[in-house]
């Protein structure tokens, strides 16, 4: 293993998370019938949120797991967060939990209404 390769080491993603800039993510979700989570907090999702997003809230623990248990894993999910660091971490809880395809957008919300 290279010292790049161990420095680096848990900051790529699985190969099931695919990571879309803003356009490519529109495309996406206006496309059909979408799983669209939101993983910001309810005073974040509230202040402005994708239209048809479900908020479920990264920070909550089991009732953020018992949420997405009841969304379905063989279809694509789309993620996004405020900046992307979360979406990122959820991303990878949802491979670990059995999620077949997840995207994420590339710095999140605060790149969607530019």
């Amino acid at each position: 293993m290279s010292l790049l390769s161990f420095l680096f080491k848990g900051q790529t993603l699985p190969d099931e998370v695919e990571i879309l800039d803003r356009e490519d993510y529109k495309k996406a979700i206006t496309r059909g019938k979408v799983q669209l989570v939101d993983v910001r907090t309810k005073r974040e999702f509230m202040s402005g949120h994708i239209k048809g997003a479900k908020n479920i809230d990264f920070f909550q623990g089991s009732a953020f797991e018992t949420a997405f248990s009841k969304l379905k894993k063989d279809k694509p999910i789309y993620l996004y967060c405020q900046s992307g660091n979360r979406s990122q971490k959820a991303a990878r809880k949802l491979v670990n939990m059995g999620f077949a395809k997840v995207y994420d957008l590339r710095g999140g919300y605060r790149t969607w209404s530019y």
